[in-house]
């Protein structure tokens, strides 16, 4: 029997919506997902979760005709680890057209129904026939994520930590010192476990600046990655205080860095299994690897300077964040080498309008404070705790991990008022 025709779905633009929290959604694993929808709401709703970074390992197909499709369709092909139908019938319609679907389903594929009648009695009688779990629509992103997750996601496996990238809008922004101080910031502070994963593979500066030479790191992690798991990753890691392991880079340059734009997946998740916080530390370069690890992240940190070409490669990459994760929070943007003497710069906010973005951190220009620590293999607090630039990493731990919110700029006119009354006082 020839598969019947498949009516493509028609994509049409939706209202704007409620935000969703995707925060407790959990990443779906490798499955195959097929949707056979009877409406374009139903069936735009579930392609717009295909193309979240959350479903990137799942396969989603999404076909119109409903449970009639569904049985045709499956005459002569297996059926997937999860079929999605749609359905406007209620009582024994329904069940009579879900009675022949059961008969052309492999073992051990779950059937979800997204249904337009808000009916308890129904939903147990679809729950009492095998029927994996009744949806009433619309549905949303987070309903279809949850769904999946709570079928294919074990729900004894400890919770995945966070994950936080960062990278520079250029090279010697200072990324990579922004980086450091905020994983000690987190582990010290707060003392939640951190790994900082130095991916600078030639040019990493993670072993100096934390004052370690370790003989493992992250290239062995990542030229065996089918060997990558929690004992062997432990292996790796170099301990540097008590919450806080790093995952070195060689930098050297006795072989080529060249990978492909999964290479680092296997790693970073085994990573994120055994810890609360996984910090990346990226190189200032564009390849696929680094756009899929941007991609994936729970959060995003671009490290810039005020000068107009860190501020046209900041828009880029806002930009290009803003439609690779349209679901995810916006990224951070640390302004970092800021009141260099004599320097022509930019100021905050006619670097950050353009963004459309408040700066979760402004940091001043301090070679003797900086120059010093890193002299010493030793964080910005370590060498000085109480430097206003020591508390602005630790504000910047507690944005990042949500203990607090990037606080707004005073109103200018406040600012003003307040100046004259000081003058007045003297």
């Amino acid at each position: 029997m020839m598969d019947a025709p498949q009516q493509q779905p028609h994509y049409a633009p939706t209202m704007e919506e409620p935000q969703e929290d995707f925060a407790h959604i959990r990443p779906v694993p490798r499955v195959s997902i097929q949707a056979f929808c009877e409406t374009d709401p139903v069936a735009s709703k579930i392609h717009q979760t295909s193309q979240d970074r959350r479903m990137a390992k799942a396969h989603v197909k999404v076909d119109m005709g409903g449970i009639q499709a569904a049985v045709a369709h499956y005459q002569t092909v297996t059926t997937p680890n999860l079929i999605l139908v749609e359905s406007s019938l209620v009582g024994q319609q329904l069940i009579s057209e879900l009675e022949q679907l059961s008969e052309v389903c492999d073992e051990g594929t779950n059937v979800v129904v997204i249904g337009h009648r808000n009916d308890v009695h129904l939903y147990r009688e679809l729950i009492s026939r095998g029927v994996a779990e009744y949806l009433f629509a619309p549905v949303s992103m987070t309903e279809i994520m949850e769904i999946v997750g709570s079928l294919f996601v074990n729900p004894e496996a400890e919770p995945l930590g966070q994950s936080i990238a960062f990278i520079g809008s250029k090279g010697g922004v200072g990324s990579s010192t922004v980086c450091h101080n905020v994983a000690w910031a987190i582990s010290d502070n707060f003392e939640s476990d951190v790994v900082l994963t130095d991916l600078d593979l030639a040019f990493g500066t993670a072993n100096m600046d934390f004052d370690r030479d370790p003989p493992q790191g992250v290239a062995e992690a990542v030229f065996s990655a089918d060997r990558i798991d929690d004992t062997f990753l432990d292996r790796l890691l170099e301990k540097c205080s008590d919450h806080l392991s790093l995952l070195a880079a060689p930098s050297t340059l006795d072989r080529d860095y060249d990978f492909d734009a999964n290479d680092f997946d296997q790693l970073l998740e085994v990573a994120q299994r055994g810890t609360p916080n996984v910090i990346i530390d990226l190189p200032h370069v564009w390849t696929g690897w680094t756009r899929e690890i941007l991609a994936n992240a729970d959060r995003v940190v671009i490290t810039a300077t005020p000068d107009l070409a860190s501020l046209r490669n900041t828009k880029n990459l806002v930009d290009t964040l803003n439609e690779m994760r349209p679901n995810d929070s916006k990224p951070w943007i640390v302004l970092n080498q800021c009141n260099v003497p004599k320097r022509p710069e930019i100021d905050v906010e006619s670097f950050m309008e353009p963004l459309g973005l408040q700066p979760a951190a402004v940091i001043p220009f301090d070679p003797a404070l900086f120059g010093l620590a890193a002299n010493n293999g030793q964080m910005v607090s370590e060498t000085d705790a109480k430097h206003e630039i020591a508390q602005m990493f630790d504000t910047l731990a507690s944005v990042l991990t949500g203990r607090r919110d990037i606080e707004p700029p005073a109103a200018k006119g406040l600012s003003s008022l307040l100046q004259k009354l000081k003058t007045r006082k003297k």
